[in-house]
């Protein structure tokens, strides 16, 4: 009967000893931060102004980029924008008063191009979640095209590193 029993137990403590605790990211912690622009009235810096059928499209994609609600085409006054962590500029299109026709084609809008330029860092989170980027010494400029509707593009707040969503980034006026 002993031997059973400490055989029952030398099994029993092999088998517990092998278990770990779930490596699960928890929905609730940071992860690399995508960049945050509020839209305002160039007339009135301090209002917050709409974007007229708005729609994004990343250099080298095809397809726009898709709100929170799942739509390509929103009328927003903030946006968030992911930002690559493996080269140090992202670029965008942003189209004001965008159309297309039936087929999918552009037949109309003001395209603006912003340039993101950063330093990546990359910061151990812990074993469940891995690492994420932060990105240092940012910048955002404008491709004048000669019909910019993007006037200025100032950062929020002296803001210089962008390592949450919780404020504003860049303030965009038109």
């Amino acid at each position: 009967m002993n031997k059973n029993l400490f055989l029952l137990l030398l099994i029993a403590s092999v088998v517990f000893h092998g278990c770990e605790r779930d490596d699960i990211c928890p929905e609730s912690t940071p992860t690399t931060p995508r960049l945050i622009i509020e839209f305002f009235d160039v007339a009135n810096p301090e209002t917050l102004k709409s974007v007229d059928d708005l729609v994004i499209i990343g250099e080298g994609q095809t397809e726009p980029l898709e709100y929170e609600n799942g739509s390509t085409i929103s009328t927003p006054t903030s946006i968030l924008l992911p930002l690559r962590t493996t080269d140090d500029t992202t670029t965008y299109i942003l189209y004001k008063d965008y159309e297309e026709d039936e087929d999918g084609n552009i037949i109309g809008g003001n395209p603006d191009t912003i340039i993101v330029s950063y330093a990546r860092k990359d910061v151990y989170v812990s074993r469940a979640c891995g690492y994420k980027t932060i990105f240092e010494n940012f910048g955002v400029d404008v491709v004048d095209d000669g019909d910019n509707w993007i006037l200025t593009t100032p950062l929020a707040d002296g803001i210089t590193t962008i390592e949450n969503e919780n404020q504003t980034h860049v303030n965009i006026t038109h």
